[in-house]
């Protein structure tokens, strides 16, 4: 199964996204991170879209995200709501092309936060926006934060029913 990993910080949910990296991999699984931050993808808007058409690092990014079977979302909570690197690196993705659904469409996913705060805004809102889009969200998700580590036999668990799903 090839696994991507969406991380649109750097910094705590960085190393969040590596540790799943590492139990996809330790399960057998094939799986790479897919750094929004790094990717540093222009700002979506109709203008740029109409002015410069779609870049071609972003139908690299859908053909590679269309490749894969699984997701794995891990973000910061940015003002109650998702970070604006996942925002636009989905609007993108959104009009990529004739198959962008392929993007997203009856994939599974994980949704996975390192927040500062609570962080159950963020996860409810990538649970809405992926849903909506037509993923399907893994039940269970991923929060942790200064005082709440990884716990990684529940990590396993949620990646497996990830495996399970695809």
């Amino acid at each position: 199964m090839k696994i991507s990993i969406l991380v649109a910080s750097n910094n705590h949910n960085l190393k969040l996204a590596q540790q799943l990296h590492q139990i996809v991999s330790d399960m057998g699984q094939n799986s790479q991170i897919i750094d929004l931050v790094e990717e540093d993808l222009p700002l979506y808007t109709p203008k740029f879209q109409a002015e410069y058409g779609i870049p071609e690092k972003i139908k690299l990014l859908a053909k590679t995200i269309i490749d894969t079977e699984g997701m794995i979302f891990v973000a910061p909570e940015y003002n109650g709501s998702i970070p604006p690197t996942l925002n636009n690196a989905i609007a993108w993705l959104s009009v990529s092309g004739d198959d962008w659904r392929g993007c997203f469409n009856g994939k599974p996913a994980i949704i996975a936060t390192y927040s500062g705060g609570g962080g159950q805004y963020v996860l409810l809102a990538m649970r809405n926006q992926l849903s909506y889009i037509g993923m399907n969200v893994i039940g269970r998700q991923i929060i942790t934060n200064g005082n709440k580590p990884l716990n990684i036999d529940s990590a396993k668990e949620i990646v497996k029913q990830l495996i399970k799903f695809s």
